[in-house]
């Protein structure tokens, strides 16, 4: 009798893995067909995207469809804006946090905790709430259609300090001891000896703002007007519009607009796999 239960307890989970395994296929493909469709429309010509019966596989693959792309659009122009905030902000961002994460974890100051909780209240505050202020800020500036009211806005993120700051805390303070008494400042300490140990979280971070600067729509789309100064987001959204009730004619150069903008994403996140990885198994939210 023993035997038998084993045997369908056995069976059970067996079955039971197998069940898993299935759902996480499926799961899988259904998260990845839109980049599937995507990539396959990109490559397909004109008249196949306008066939009433959609195909699953271009006929012929259409590679001029990405030259055509910089043709319709200044898409040159657009993906370099794109990448001058993208990386703008990541400098100003990380260099923020990491300081306010050095003085929320390692400093010690009247009002440190209750300045820390207003920094966690504001991951509760949409952007469409403060864009109206920032946006008269701005106007007031000068800055609006110029890089600065692109990056300067977000320069500090809440949700980067506070994993800074919980990685920060996971350090002995000995170590910061030791580096004062061979006499490092602040500014070595944090760049010099902090940094590198927490380099895992630090390039994560990095990553996340990343994906998050280079998506972005909403804030570019209300801080510029000037042609020149539109990111990839805006550039390919308002091709969309300047086609409307037309799309058929240009849905291929679209498609292939688009998974021209998401390849530097996947190829961020490629090269910092190993590091987002590392922090992921460091993780010290404690």
């Amino acid at each position: 009798m023993r035997d038998n239960y084993m045997a369908g307890s056995a069976a059970n989970r067996k079955l039971l893995m197998a069940l898993r395994i299935i759902a996480a296929v499926l799961v899988t493909l259904v998260m990845f067909f839109p980049v599937y469709w995507l990539l396959i429309s990109s490559l397909k010509t004109q008249a196949e995207m306008r066939m009433a019966v959609p195909t699953f596989w271009p006929q012929s693959f259409a590679w001029e469809n990405f030259a055509e792309a910089f043709r319709v659009i200044p898409y040159a122009r657009y993906f370099g804006n794109t990448l001058i905030m993208a990386v703008g902000t990541i400098i100003l961002q990380l260099n923020v946090a990491l300081m306010a994460a050095y003085a929320f974890a390692k400093g010690q100051f009247r009002g440190r905790d209750a300045l820390f909780l207003l920094v966690l209240a504001a991951l509760i505050v949409p952007e469409q709430v403060t864009f109206v202020p920032v946006y008269v800020m701005m106007s007031k500036l000068g800055w609006l259609d110029t890089f600065l009211a692109l990056i300067v806005p977000h320069g500090a993120s809440a949700y980067a300090i506070f994993l800074l700051r919980q990685s920060f805390k996971s350090i002995n303070n000995d170590v910061l001891e030791a580096a004062r008494v061979d006499g490092a400042g602040r500014f070595s300490i944090l760049y010099k000896l902090l940094l590198p140990m927490a380099l895992p979280t630090v390039v994560t971070m990095g990553v996340l703002i990343f994906i998050s600067t280079w998506n972005s729509y909403f804030w570019p789309l209300i801080m510029t007007n000037d042609n020149d100064m539109r990111v990839l987001t805006v550039g390919i959204a308002m091709l969309r519009d300047s086609i409307a009730g037309n799309e058929a004619m240009f849905f291929h150069i679209i498609m292939a607009s688009s998974v021209m903008a998401i390849i530097p994403i996947v190829l961020v996140f490629t090269v910092m796999q190993k590091h987002i990885v590392a922090a992921m198994a460091n993780s010290t939210f404690k």
